[in-house]
């Protein structure tokens, strides 16, 4: 109990983190800066050892989503689903290296981290991170199932300039939490309340950086109201599709990282197939995603303010109108136009397919055994017939 009331408060986990200083002094920043560094092996290896993998996103990933979503100093940052804080320790770091420059600086930038985890041990884990990292007092990282609140409760004041995040896919939310959500996006799936919640707390002109499933691309029912809202209030200019085994060894379903940003609808999206580098055809630990392999989308990527004017369709990256997308009943599971057709689907679609299949064959098998059980008969009936003429 003791231990858990320490984990609610960022202030308080300060307080015993000082009562450790005997080796380390966390008041240091070079000391805090090595053990951050440490500390981060240590969440890779939770994942690696498949204790906390459902926290844990590449750091390659979370390095990038990052990069390209490129927070200023002033702009408020917010992981709703923040795990480890693996996004939040990122955005630090991108915004020391680009822009702070003075003591000021890094007060307005320690105010700008937001973060909430809804399960005990990831948020302690995130509210250390943190604090490695240099926030002093992390009670901006919350305790909390974001998911909890009714959606019309955040008001304006709420709004936040950028969303990065991983938000759980394949859990399914307890009885009720749907009903915070307006009733055309009511489901259990816990992304798909994420990505409503996204859209609705980004600011006009908000950006976001998002990893989802697969599945999300080419759900039906609820979630193409949602893709049909996404590129209604949002400019979905970017879908990267990652390869298999990105997040090995938790999960071997295909992601993808979806760049949208809040105010104006979507005219065209831009696809991005990122291959495996040369020589691989898998990720492991010992041969993890790096963060270069992205080097070629970021030389690609060109800027918003243009409306990517610079971006030119390759091997690898491809375009689609949104007149297209409506007309495939949003969906947005649309294979690289420049290779060989791929089925890359959810296990679980593909499992299901394979059961029906199943089915089918049985049923096949079922017809012709009476098909031939009639015929035999017939034709031992001729037989009988035959004999006693």
């Amino acid at each position: 109990e003791d231990a858990y009331n320490y984990m609610k408060s960022g202030q308080l986990l300060r307080q015993v983190i000082n009562k450790l200083q005997d080796g380390i002094d966390f008041n240091k920043s070079a000391e805090r800066h090595e053990l951050g560094d440490m500390y981060e092996q240590i969440l890779k290896d939770l994942q690696s050892a498949g204790n906390a993998g459902e926290f844990y996103t590449p750091r390659a990933v979370t390095e990038f989503m990052v990069n390209r979503a490129d927070p200023k100093l002033d702009e408020k940052v917010m992981d709703p689903a923040c795990g480890t804080g693996g996004f939040l320790t990122c955005t630090i770091e991108h915004k020391r290296r680009n822009y702070v420059e003075t003591p000021k600086d890094e007060q307005i930038l320690q105010k700008s981290i937001h973060g909430v985890e809804k399960k005990p041990l990831p948020h302690l884990l995130a509210t250390t991170n943190l604090i490695l990292h240099g926030i002093e007092v992390p009670d901006q990282v919350k305790h909390d199932n974001t998911l909890a609140r009714p959606l019309i409760s955040w008001g304006p004041k709420e709004r936040v300039d950028v969303i990065v995040a991983n938000p759980p896919f394949g859990g399914m939310e307890e009885d009720g939490i749907e009903t915070n959500f307006p009733s055309a996006f009511r489901t259990r799936e816990t992304a798909d309340l994420f990505m409503t919640l996204f859209i609705h707390l980004l600011r006009d002109g908000g950006r976001a950086a998002v990893v989802l499933p697969d599945g999300f691309l080419f759900g039906e029912g609820m979630k193409t109201r949602l893709k049909e809202k996404l590129l209604e209030e949002c400019n979905l200019h970017t879908i990267v599709r990652l390869p298999n085994g990105v997040f090995n060894p938790y999960t071997g379903i295909k992601t993808n990282l979806l760049f949208f940003t809040k105010g104006k609808p979507t005219e065209t999206v831009w696809y991005y197939e990122h291959p495996y580098p040369e020589g691989y055809k898998n990720y492991s630990k010992t041969r993890p995603m790096k963060f270069a392999e992205f080097q070629t989308e970021i030389d690609w990527w060109g800027s918003e303010a243009d409306d990517f004017a610079s971006r030119e369709e390759t091997e690898q990256a491809w375009k689609v109108s949104i007149d297209d997308i409506k007309a495939r009943n949003y969906n947005l599971d649309i294979k690289n136009p420049w290779q060989g057709e791929e089925v890359n689907h959810d296990p679980d679609e593909l499992l299901a397919k394979y059961e029906q299949q199943q089915a089918e064959i049985q049923e096949i098998r079922h017809q012709l055994r009476d098909i031939l059980a009639d015929a035999l008969s017939h034709n031992s009936d001729e037989n009988t017939d035959g004999g006693a003429a």
